[in-house]
């Protein structure tokens, strides 16, 4: 099959929906397809230098930063998107979060007649609640809209499918995401890393995302004020400067990436996501991978991903106190710690990317089968 990917975001970017799209370009080029990519262009004007190293072509869009927030590139109103898919002679399009650009590779898809797969993979209505208080409706309206156009949208977890149903989107199936197993295991425990992060040999509690209001990550304050406890931010986003006033004593690490961030989560005692707004969370599937117990708000992805009581603790979403209690009872258990992060581990052995890459191209292929009975 011959794919173009028409993504908000990919590489150097660093976050879920980018990785997700380089995970699927892979997977495509290791079972033989021909993908293509089209991503918002980067600050410097392309990809720089990771489109070197992407597994297949990327066109850049000319983007400019979201007001705010510098870290988020929205593509430009471009000729580029329809000119990709026409030039590379596409069967399918995948379109990974469309907002932006990914309306526009929906209307250009739809112009040519090529079969279109929507994956939804960010909480747009959560979105407009944190930031502007209002516009969840109007999110809402405009995810139907897209999602709608499509031959077929993808859900990330049971949660998210059930969001998208209630609001009347259509043809709704459910595609979860792969973690790697490989890079993001047990062994990387670095006792040196520990040492330098716990120097006092306090229970390490990890947070590694962007640091970002729909993130709720000063809800670890009352973790932070633990006896014999240390919280440790990976990432970087609008909201370090206050979270370093909110959670006293914790370690702020920046972004870390690749073999170097999977050395820190499996040097954790406990990983806290405290997001209410995750579709997925692939944070949570990589701390389980690395064989650390969660504590994760019982709300979206973690749903799916969480056995409460066997890998981890959902906790209610937005409650303080609830996070604080759980990373306390957890930090006073290191029995339980190893039984939860053993079990977690066991839990997504099978979740790899080319397990759910190949569920990715079995809908690619029940698409374009439906197109060809209708057009027959």
């Amino acid at each position: 099959m011959r794919v173009v990917i028409v993504t908000e975001s990919f590489p150097p970017d660093v976050n879920g929906v980018a990785h997700c799209a380089l995970q699927t370009a892979r997977h495509l080029v290791a079972r033989g397809h021909a993908p293509l990519v089209v991503a918002p262009a980067t600050a410097q004007g392309t990809g720089a230098g990771a489109d070197l190293q992407a597994p297949c072509p990327v066109v850049r869009v000319p983007s400019l930063p979201l007001p705010g927030y510098p870290q988020v590139r929205v593509a430009l109103p471009s000729r580029r998107v329809a000119a990709a898919i026409v030039e590379h002679r596409a069967d399918i399009v995948h379109l990974a979060s469309p907002f932006v650009l990914g309306v526009r590779g929906m209307a250009a898809a739809a112009r040519l007649g090529v079969p279109a797969v929507a994956i939804y993979q960010t909480d747009l209505a959560g979105y407009a609640r944190t930031y502007v208080h209002a516009g969840e409706a109007a999110a809402w309206r405009r995810i139907r809209s897209v999602h709608a156009a499509a031959d077929r949208t993808l859900a990330p977890s049971s949660a998210a499918l059930r969001d998208l149903e209630a609001h009347g989107v259509p043809r709704v199936s459910l595609w979860p995401r792969g973690v790697d197993t490989v890079r993001f295991r047990p062994e990387l425990r670095d006792e040196a890393l520990r040492r330098a992060l716990a120097p006092n040999a306090e229970v390490i509690v990890g947070y590694v995302g962007r640091l970002a209001p729909e993130k709720q990550i000063e809800l670890l304050a009352g973790a932070c004020g633990l006896d014999g406890v240390r919280v440790v931010v990976v990432g970087d986003g609008p909201s370090e400067p206050g979270l370093r006033e909110a959670l006293p004593g914790a370690v702020f690490l920046g972004r870390r990436t690749g073999d170097e961030l999977a050395r820190i989560f499996a040097s954790f005692d406990v990983f806290a996501h405290t997001g209410p707004f995750e579709t997925f969370c692939q944070t949570v599937q990589e701390a389980m991978a690395s064989g650390v117990p969660v504590v994760a708000p019982a709300a979206g992805g973690p749903l799916d991903l969480v056995a409460h009581g066997r890998t981890g603790l959902l906790v209610p979403p937005r409650d303080a106190d609830a996070v604080r209690d759980a990373v306390r009872s957890l930090a006073a258990d290191p029995a339980r710690r190893a039984v939860y992060g053993a079990t977690g581990r066991d839990m997504v052995e099978g979740r790899t990317w080319a397990a759910v890459g190949d569920q990715l191209i079995g809908h690619y292929a029940d698409v374009l089968t439906a197109r060809t009975v209708v057009a027959a």
